[in-house]
């Protein structure tokens, strides 16, 4: 019996019906891209870590010879074991060991180690790799976060939805109060009534769940191929693969099922628990527990707003979804585009706008000092590009007060602009003094730029320093650091402080050399060239490992002809050197691909909290038919004209709308005005690149949809028998 009552009851009412089942449906969608997505990015985070790293477990370090492989082999978990050549040398061997099961890695180890004498000092762990597969160290009292992480992301999706199918379900089963009190009035038992209801959520819901994981999957293998194809110009990044496991399927349907179960079962519950004469005096309409006049509505739009906005107070429990979801995303949206206007404009500020007249092609050498690089002519015979090569080392400069500009000294002093930047050691101020050694061509160069004299041996200031009292470090305004009146200055090694050298001052200047470096604010710069640093290095010390080459491009700087001088230096340099390479070009248009993939991930989140949130509307719009049907018979039935109801379901989905934009556009200017302050940056200059159009666009689709769901509502309201809406004992 309960059986043909419920599908009875489906069949003659498709409109509440459907917004159970899309509420179904879109729980399943998100929850399986949702654990698609955490799979796979699981999946192709262990990948890149073995691509980059290998995909070793433990390792062994020790003097033993090869024969050691065939004895660790021997261990019962072991499954593979290999020599590493690139660590190990003649006095040593790495050996690298992957185990067959990976969860006891940490209490295998120490065992082969005591059977080969080796101390636990010479064992290491691939940490890792270890923990993206949620093996952690015994020891280790701090608690696996991943794992955690995960599950709370997942059990917070869950309630979120159980939120949102929940009102549903209740909006479906609270118009049928009156029905369930005659049912139980004839005997129907509170658990029949649960189960007839958990009955037909059954029948509505299995087959959302099970379309909706199969479309979520195909959701997640679009996002993993638009994420590479937005990436596919990223050098050297390894392209994910698609990847379903059966534990994602089955996680995702018990999380599905159990989301819709408890959606279900909490109005069931509440229904199953009234006394069939409360049931029986539920009419099923919406009312005000408390009168409550709505002014401003009323106001605006006369009868209509008063009676739309008592309606919307009525309905404020099955609305609470749709208001949240409509402001998250809302002020998600917003919040995302200025975040990253704001990130793009202080990146161009701070490196590509900067930069763009500094350097087309950067490589570093690695390990190696300039004098040993001799490929610095072969480098700086490249056509139609200007070419440095050079590299960096630290000192220190004893600098007296006496010695300080004049402008420096009306600002207070360094203790005023620099703060605890500086010290005073023996009387003097200890100044950091960065070393920028150039090969002597390109010293040369810079030298008849300036107009100095580049015969003579001796140092180039940078005299400097940032006037951090009347500007900020957005836009830098720069004072002399020094009077220019001495003609040597002295550089100290930074950890021998007594080890000096006095060199002599060939100009001052506030002009540095063309390069991609950026100097620190309270620092006196050196530039010199290879063969004056030849002559204290001894004693100075303390140069960087690697070498760099700063290729400008004078002629054409497209992205072709940047990898063409990529190629030729690449070609020059040859096997000799490790090196690295970048092209500012592609280093933009890497960085705009991964600004966009942000937009993308972040828009869509938000694009789905926006469809929640109509989701709710629609199906609360749809399921309020035998609710409201009753009230807007009345209203009729005393004189409201069509025109007059269709005005209050334009004022109820202009309020649904337009409260959260209401809500989220003051919170949304105060962020950005507090990040614009922050970020120190000029409000016209964001004024300007304001992502209007785009939050424009995204609101007026949620006013559409919103209007679109009151619309199809509305249109079956007023197809609605007046006599028969407006009898008392309305039961089917």
């Amino acid at each position: 019996m309960w059986r043909d009552y419920s599908i009875g009851f489906i069949k003659r009412n498709r409109a509440s019906s459907l917004s159970v089942i899309v509420a179904a449906f879109i729980s399943a969608l998100f929850l399986s891209w949702l654990c698609g997505l955490f799979y796979n990015f699981w999946n192709y985070e262990i990948e890149r870590i073995v691509s980059e790293e290998g995909d070793w477990q433990g390792r062994i370090c020790g003097t033993f010879d090869e024969s050691v492989v065939s004895d660790i082999k021997n261990f019962a978990n072991v499954d593979a074991v290999t020599i590493n050549p690139k660590l190990s040398d003649e006095n040593n061997l790495v050996v690298d060991i992957r185990f067959q099961n990976i969860r006891t890695v940490y209490r295998d180890m120490p065992i082969i180690a005591e059977q080969l004498g080796v101390s636990d000092r010479d064992l290491s762990y691939h940490e890792l790799l270890l923990s993206r597969y949620f093996v952690h160290d015994p020891q280790d009292t701090a608690p696996p976060l991943l794992p955690a992480f995960c599950a709370a992301v997942l059990m917070i999706v869950c309630v979120s939805l159980i939120l949102i199918i929940h009102n549903s379900f209740s909006v479906s089963m609270d118009a049928r109060v009156h029905q369930f009190g005659i049912f139980s009035s004839i005997g129907a038992t509170p658990g029949q009534i649960r189960a007839c209801l958990l009955q037909e959520a059954a029948i509505l819901c299995i087959p959302p769940i099970l379309l909706g994981t199969g479309i979520g999957a195909a959701l997640c293998f679009g996002t993993i191929q638009l994420v590479n194809q937005l990436a596919k110009e990223i050098v050297g990044r390894h392209e994910a693969v698609f990847t379903y496991h059966p534990l994602v399927l089955g996680i995702t349907i018990l999380a599905a099922v159990l989301t819709v179960f408890i959606s279900a079962w909490l109005p069931a519950r509440k229904l199953s628990k009234l006394t069939p004469i409360e049931a029986i005096r539920n009419s099923g309409e919406l009312h005000l527990k408390k009168k409550k006049n709505v002014r401003f509505l009323s106001l605006v739009f006369g009868a209509e707003g008063e009676l739309a906005g008592s309606a919307l107070k009525a309905q404020k429990k099955a609305l609470r979804t749709s208001a949240i979801s409509l402001t998250l995303s809302f002020m998600g949206f917003t919040l995302m585009l200025c975040f990253f206007t704001l990130s793009e404009i202080s990146t161009n500020h701070t490196y590509f706008e900067r930069y763009q007249n500094a350097w087309d092609v950067m490589a570093t050498i690695e390990d190696t000092d300039l004098e040993d690089f001799t490929k610095t002519d072969d480098v700086q015979s490249i056509g139609k590009a200007d070419s440095v090569i050079y590299q960096k080392a630290e000192a220190l400069c004893p600098v007296l007060e006496t010695n300080f500009s004049d402008r420096l000294n009306e600002l207070g002093g360094v203790e005023a602009v620099a703060g605890d930047s500086v010290r005073i050691v023996d009387g003097s101020y200890l100044v950091d003094a960065p070393i920028l050694i150039m090969d002597d061509k390109s010293f040369e160069a810079y030298c008849r730029r300036i107009g100095v004299n580049s015969k003579s041996t001796g140092s180039i200031v940078l005299n400097r320093i940032w006037d951090s009292v009347n500007s900020n470090f957005r836009y830098k305004k720069y004072v002399p650091f020094l009077s220019e009146e001495q003609d040597s200055i002295v550089l100290q090694n930074t950890e021998q402080t007594e080890e000096t050298v006095e060199l002599p001052i060939l100009a001052y200047t506030q002009e540095p050399p063309v390069l991609r470096e950026e100097y620190d604010n309270y620092t006196l710069v050196q530039f010199l060239s290879l063969s004056t640093w030849k002559q204290i290095e001894n004693t100075i010390g303390h140069t960087e490992a690697d070498t760099y080459i700063r290729v400008l491009a004078e002629g054409d700087r497209e992205l072709s002809a940047l990898k063409a001088i990529e190629t030729e230096i690449s070609d020059m340099i040859g096997d000799n050197f490790t090196f690295e390479m970048e092209n500012r070009v592609q280093e933009r248009r890497d960085n705009e691909e991964m600004v966009n993939g942000y937009k993308i991930m972040i828009g869509a989140l938000c694009v789905l909290l926006a469809v929640i949130g109509i989701a709710n509307v629609f199906s609360n719009t749809l399921g309020f038919i035998r609710q409201r049907n009753r009230e807007f018979a009345r209203y009729m039935s005393i004189g409201m004209t069509p025109k007059g109801v269709r005005k209050m379901f334009f004022i109820e989905a202009l309020v649904i709308a337009g409260r959260p934009l209401l809500i989220t556009l003051p919170l949304t200017v105060l962020s950005v005005g507090f990040m614009i302050t922050a970020s120190c940056l000029n409000p016209m200059e964001f004024l300007t690149k304001a992502p209007i159009l785009p939050a424009a666009v995204f609101i007026l689709g949620i006013f559409v949809f919103v209007a679109l769901a009151y619309c199809m509502g509305g249109r079956k309201i007023m197809k609605c028998n007046l006599a028969e809406a407006l009898r008392m004992d309305d039961i089917v």
